[in-house]
């Protein structure tokens, strides 16, 4: 799966991902750092990448509709801490590829999944 990691994921996730074999790129790599989220999704939907991300603006599902996008993850842990993150992401790595086109809600107690 190709996917693209927020800026406020830790970068340490990129490793973790391609061991999974999933093609990693993030929004620093790109120079898209402190920029609009609509240019951050306009990125990512030029690229199809699966968006994994803790920012809560992206959690409307009527404007990021299962089916309309590659898929995107959105993690929302009580205290995302980068080790907390790290093992969250690294715990359903492999089940990312099943995902495509999802939307996926990440907490420490489930995983919801709407798909198109």
């Amino acid at each position: 799966m190709k996917i693209k990691l927020d800026e406020n994921l830790p970068a340490s996730l990129v490793s973790v991902l391609q061991g999974h074999g999933h093609d990693v790129d993030t929004v620093p790599q790109e120079h898209l750092s402190g920029r609009p989220d609509a240019e951050i999704w306009q990125a990512v939907g030029a690229e199809s990448r699966f968006l994994i991300t803790q920012d809560l603006d992206f959690s409307d599902t009527r404007k990021f509709t299962p089916g309309t996008h590659a898929g995107l993850l959105l993690v929302r842990l009580r205290e995302p801490g980068a080790h907390a993150l790290l093992d969250a992401i690294s715990a359903i790595a492999a089940e990312i590829a099943d995902w495509g086109g999802c939307f996926v809600v990440l907490t420490e107690n489930k995983i919801r999944i709407k798909r198109p």
